[in-house]
């Protein structure tokens, strides 16, 4: 008889305590060792202590690793791809809490006491008096979805299911994805190294209540999409004394703002759900220090999601804005020159940030571009955000006579929307899990687009236009620091189904897991859905 690790609500539960306690936030030494303690502990199923080389780490940058765990059966082709990430956020807003943040038993148990019950709010309270909630960073986002696929994959194996499974678990979901763009790579090797048929990406990121007294559970057969235009503002220096002689770029930067801010146009609708309007995420100049010269560079990142849009059909409505913007920023610098009665410093013009590289390398030379580049690429105390703003800046201080100018480009990161609503094995799948989910007395509902952001985004890409090369042109670090596997991307075509465990509070110091879902419901629904397509 096979021996089996965490086929009980118990076994499960304990595993999802030993892998949160794997302290794993983004950009951290326990994010780098996470994969190989991962690894270590698949090797105790029988299964993959016998085929230890179907577990492999696949490097996805600044010591970080991707893991995937194939289980294939001796005859079968057809494919589950199991995705997870096990990177977490930061955890200072658990204040003197923190040390137990990755210790949901101890902390789900500390917070009943009334020194900290008190501070708690009042839905958090009720949850956490209920005794149905597990508290903890990764208790919901997302480790137990790793520990159910962790579940699956044991059962399966020692089961001899006649189906192929391919545990998938990924680092850095929280900042770039750098983890799942590795894995699509990876994914298309196997699947052409072991001759499989890829049959359903499977994401089991949690259920997100709509409200806060919400206690529905959700399947997604889909996943929302983001992407991130910003500018570069260049005006012209001047003394704080002689405002006139110049130009802020504090205020050429205003008018973008203010145009792209809530602005409906961005808006998507697709199958009766609506994105998010955009909003700003960062507006700032660019001095290092504190002067009586004016800030002439400044910078700004949007946030706009989507449903449909490629990068290209989102550029041109940047485009349009911006232009939009610009032409009132400079009606309004007009009248200020007339009732001053000065000449003004020239209209501030719209350039891509193609259109600025192509100029610089017809003016500097190729040679001099690639190395501005490369100096501001070297700069390790710089994000790709950053980066991509350097680069545009210093290259815009070459070449000063296009000024006063904003400069429209692309920050990392980009996630397509991808949708299966339509697919005939969803359909099915998302009927059974409602009527599996009545054998517990639970409500499930479909949502079309998982608005969390998540890395299905990767997988089922189509774009037979070839649009997304619009993102590459105006992306400063593409093939830099930052790239998107799009050929890989669209080799991997099957539908996307996202089935996870709820909870509350993602990102904050009260997320908290269902545990009736956790423990109880979901293994059955999972293993229920991975049967039915055997």
């Amino acid at each position: 008889m096979k021996q089996y690790l965490w086929d009980t609500s118990e076994k499960l539960r304990a595993l999802l305590c030993e892998i949160v306690s794997w302290d794993s936030r983004t950009l951290t030494e326990g994010e780098n060792d996470f994969a190989y303690k991962l690894r270590s502990e698949l090797l105790t199923v029988p299964y993959f202590a016998a085929h230890a080389n179907h577990i492999e780490l696949h490097d996805a940058g600044q010591g970080r690793n991707a893991v995937t765990a194939l289980y294939k059966h001796p005859t079968a082709t057809e494919t589950i791809v199991l995705i997870s990430h096990f990177d977490t956020v930061h955890t200072e807003e658990y204040g003197e809490l923190e040390p137990l943040a990755f210790f949901p038993e101890q902390l789900t148990k500390k917070l009943m006491e009334p020194k900290y019950f008190k501070d708690l709010p009042e839905s958090a309270q009720i949850d956490l008096k209920s005794g149905k909630y597990l508290f903890g960073r990764g208790t919901m986002d997302m480790k137990m979805g790793l520990a159910l696929h962790m579940q699956l994959i044991e059962k399966a194996s020692n089961e001899e299911w006649p189906i192929n499974l391919i545990l998938t678990a990924v680092p850095d979901e929280e900042v770039n994805s750098a983890g799942m763009r590795t894995a699509v790579v990876e994914l298309v090797k196997l699947r052409e190294q072991y001759g499989l048929t890829y049959k359903l990406f499977l994401n089991s990121e949690p259920s997100f209540s709509q409200n806060p007294t919400d206690i529905k559970e959700y399947i997604y057969s889909g996943t929302i999409g983001k992407i991130m235009p910003a500018a570069l503002f260049y005006g012209k220096e001047t003394h704080v004394g002689e405002p006139l002689k110049g130009m802020t770029a504090n205020f050429i930067g205003s008018y973008m703002t203010q145009h792209m801010e809530w602005n409906p146009i961005f808006r998507e609708t697709d199958l009766g759900e609506s994105t998010p309007l955009p909003v700003s995420l960062q507006l700032r100049d660019l001095k290092m220090e504190y002067s009586t010269q004016t800030p002439y560079r400044a910078a700004a990142l949007y946030n706009v999601f989507l449903l449909k849009r490629t990068a290209s059909e989102i550029m041109e409505l940047f485009e349009q804005v911006a232009v939009e913007a610009m032409e009132a920023c400079n009606a309004q610098y007009a009248k200020i020159c007339e009732r001053e009665q000065v000449k003004g410093v020239g209209t501030v013009k719209v350039l891509r940030y193609e259109t600025l590289l192509q100029y610089a390398n017809k003016k500097l030379g190729k040679e001099e571009v690639a190395a501005i580049k490369a100096r501001v690429i070297r700069n390790d105390k710089w994000d790709d955000r950053e980066k991509s703003i350097r680069i545009v800046d210093q290259l815009m201080i070459r070449c000063q006579e296009l000024a006063p100018a904003t400069v429209i480009l692309y920050a990392p990161p980009y996630y397509p929307a991808i949708n299966s609503s339509d697919h005939p094995l969803v359909k099915d799948a998302i009927e059974l899990m409602k009527k599996t989910a009545k054998t517990f007395d639970i409500e499930v509902e479909q949502i079309h687009y998982f608005n969390g952001i998540c890395d299905l985004s990767y997988v089922n890409y189509s774009d037979a236009s070839r649009e997304w090369t619009a993102f590459e042109k105006n992306t400063p670090v593409w093939g830099e620091t930052y790239s998107i596997p799009f050929e890989a991307m669209s080799a991997l075509q099957g539908p996307v189904l996202n089935v996870g465990p709820f909870g509350k509070d993602p990102h904050q110091k009260t997320e908290r897991l269902h545990v009736d879902s956790a423990f109880t419901e979901m293994p059955v629904m999972i293993e229920t859905l991975i049967k039915s397509l055997i």
